[in-house]
């Protein structure tokens, strides 16, 4: 079992961490014309969003990796199942697939139970 939670969050990190410098180092147009939805909100939003999403990949990983504050792990995988419900919302809102964030939902709360069952 332990395998398979270190499996789904590195998985989890990857994602996360690619798509919040995306969303920090991309130029607004840029990224507009590549996700429409972040015309919804401002440039600095977007950004914050991408904090998020690098603050959560580094917080599956460090925290069990280093065995310091090891609980901060299903923390963070927690919170990633509160940003893709935010962004399940957004995206049913706009018409939009939310086959992604359902995946990536699923597999964070996998991972955020595993976790505070000591897995």
């Amino acid at each position: 079992m332990e395998i398979a939670v270190w499996i789904v969050s590195g998985l989890l990190a990857l994602v996360n961490l690619g798509s919040g410098i995306a969303k920090l180092v991309m130029p607004r147009d840029k990224h507009v014309a590549q996700q429409p939805w972040a015309g919804d909100f401002t440039h600095t939003q977007v950004r914050l969003i991408g904090v998020a999403e690098v603050l959560a990949a580094i917080g599956l990983i460090l925290p069990r990796l280093l065995d310091i504050a090891p609980i901060l792990s299903p923390l963070a995988a927690a919170g990633i199942v509160l940003l893709q419900a935010g962004a399940m919302s957004v995206h049913l809102r706009r018409k939009e697939t939310i086959v992604p964030n359902i995946v990536i939902l699923v597999l964070a709360g996998f991972v955020a139970t595993a976790g505070f069952l000591g897995y």
